[in-house]
C-alpha cells in the first residue's frame, strides 16, 4: 500500500470522509510553510496600508487600524499546498474580499484579480470565483490568533478552493483586470487556474 493509501485510509479511521482530500494529496495536522524570499518584518503597523486599484469606480487605500475597524468574517475550511499537502478545518478570520472590492466598484469590463505583496510576488485569479461571500478573505487570523510571520503577518489573501499558492501572503494592494496574466509562480511553471481536484499544478496539468 502506498503512502497516498496509508494516508486516506487514516483519513477513514478518523472519521473524516477521504472525498475531502484532493487526489495527489496527504492530509496533514501540521501548517507547514512555503514561500519565496524572505519573511517581511513589521515593527510597525503605523505605516502599513493596502489598495485597490485598476478596474474600479473609487480606487481605496486602507490603513490597518481601517481595515479593522470594518466587519470581521471568519471561515472554517481545508486547504490545499501545491506541494501535496492539505489540512482540514482551519480557522480563519478576516474581512471578506469580496466586500471591500464592492466598496471600490468593481468595472464592467473587470474579469480577473492579481494580488501584489511584498518583495514584488503576485499572484492572479477569476475575479468570478471571490464573487460569492465569505467565499475568499483578507485574514488576519489563524486559529485565533494573528497570523505568524511566515504565514503572512499582517495580512494575506485567502482563496481556499484553490491551491495555496493562490493565497498570496503579505498583500499589499490588489488589481482588477480586463483578462488573465499570470503571476509570480505561473510565469515559471504554475498552472494559471490551481484546482486541487484537478490536480492543476503545472501548465498543462487537468482540464
Amino acid at each position: 500500500m502506498s503512502f497516498f493509501d496509508r494516508n486516506r485510509k487514516a483519513l477513514s479511521q478518523r472519521g473524516i470522509d477521504p472525498k475531502r482530500l484532493p487526489p495527489g494529496q496527504y492530509f496533514t495536522d501540521r501548517f507547514p510553510v512555503l514561500h519565496v524570499g524572505d519573511v517581511p518584518k513589521y515593527d510597525d503597523l503605523a505605516e502599513w496600508d493596502i489598495s485597490v486599484a485598476g478596474l474600479v469606480e473609487r480606487p481605496l487605500r486602507l490603513s490597518w487600524e481601517q481595515l479593522l475597524a470594518r466587519p470581521s468574517v471568519e471561515i472554517t475550511t481545508d486547504i490545499h499546498c501545491v506541494t501535496k499537502w492539505s489540512k482540514f478545518d482551519t480557522l480563519w478570520k478576516g474581512y471578506s474580499l469580496i466586500e471591500l472590492l464592492n466598496e471600490a466598484g468593481i468595472r464592467s469590463d473587470a474579469t480577473h484579480v492579481m494580488f501584489h505583496c511584498e518583495f514584488g510576488y503576485t499572484a492572479n485569479l477569476p475575479l468570478a470565483d471571490i464573487m460569492e461571500p465569505n467565499v475568499a478573505l483578507l485574514a488576519y487570523e489563524f486559529n485565533g490568533e494573528p497570523l505568524e510571520g511566515q504565514h503572512g503577518f499582517p495580512l494575506r489573501a485567502l482563496v481556499p478552493h484553490l491551491y495555496l499558492w493562490k493565497s498570496a501572503k503579505w498583500i499589499r494592494s490588489i488589481e482588477l483586470m480586463a483578462g488573465d496574466k499570470p503571476g509570480f509562480w505561473e510565469r515559471n511553471g504554475y498552472h494559471m487556474y490551481g484546482d486541487p481536484f484537478l490536480e492543476q499544478r503545472f501548465w498543462g496539468d487537468g482540464s
